[in-house]
């Protein structure tokens, strides 16, 4: 994938949701992966020419593994001329050691979502980016459905109000698999997850199935993202 259609497929989601206002400063949450790099990438792009004026903060909340080298993306972030905040945690005591969780994927997102907001706020940002693909609206889709019992799916655009911030997605048109096409191509500076719940969630397993349901059935993520996106409150729209 291009970067042009990179910015067009992200922008096709901001424009369509109205994702970005004029003046905004967007905190764009930072993992590591090729996702959230891909989506640097692009809104990077994107504020060099739209018509909406808007800043950007890259943020990265470090969970206290060893060996998480992120000189690599601090280099990017200056290429892209966006300032980079890296927030120090012990995230990984707490839910590994502490806390000892069975599922300790809840307590570490519940405390990484809520250090990265706080910077945010303290950044002066009142928008925030994740960088959940057309992959992830169909794999949250199904997980609720296996496992909840019902069809949900994250928003577009969602309001935290206790946070008094707004989080978008501008890659919700972005194929997986175009992503690590840019990855390759622009040699992103990914940074491999040292978690050792990682590849071992309920999403993996949902994210192969995935994978088998549209070999046995050709077109089975076009028609699930369409029902995702179309369906009563799919999105919470």
């Amino acid at each position: 994938m291009t970067i042009r259609r990179l910015q067009s497929l992200a922008r096709k989601a901001i424009d369509e949701y109205n994702m970005i206002e004029e003046g905004d400063r967007i905190a764009v949450g930072i993992s590591g992966g090729k996702d959230s790099l891909t989506l640097l990438y692009a809104l990077a792009g994107l504020r060099r020419y739209y018509p909406k004026h808007f800043e950007l903060e890259a943020i990265t909340v470090a969970l206290g593994f060893d060996g998480f080298d992120l000189s690599g993306i601090r280099k990017l972030c200056e290429e892209l001329e966006v300032n980079y905040t890296v927030i120090e945690t012990q995230i990984k005591d707490v839910v590994f050691d502490i806390r000892n969780e069975s599922n300790p994927c809840s307590l570490c997102a519940k405390m990484r979502k809520g250090a990265f907001n706080d910077k945010a706020k303290e950044l002066g940002c009142n928008k925030s980016a994740y960088a959940h693909h057309r992959d992830d609206v169909i794999e949250t889709a199904l997980m609720s459905l296996i496992y909840e019992g019902h069809f949900y799916c994250f928003a577009p655009v969602t309001y935290l109000d206790r946070m008094d911030i707004t989080l978008i997605r501008p890659l919700l048109y972005v194929d997986e698999a175009d992503i690590k096409g840019f990855m390759n191509k622009m040699n992103l500076p990914v940074v491999k997850n040292p978690c050792p719940a990682d590849g071992n969630t309920k999403r993996e397993y949902v994210k192969e199935l995935v994978k088998k349901l549209e070999y046995e059935n050709r077109g089975f993520k076009d028609r699930m993202f369409h029902a995702v996106k179309n369906g009563i409150n799919s999105f919470n729209i």
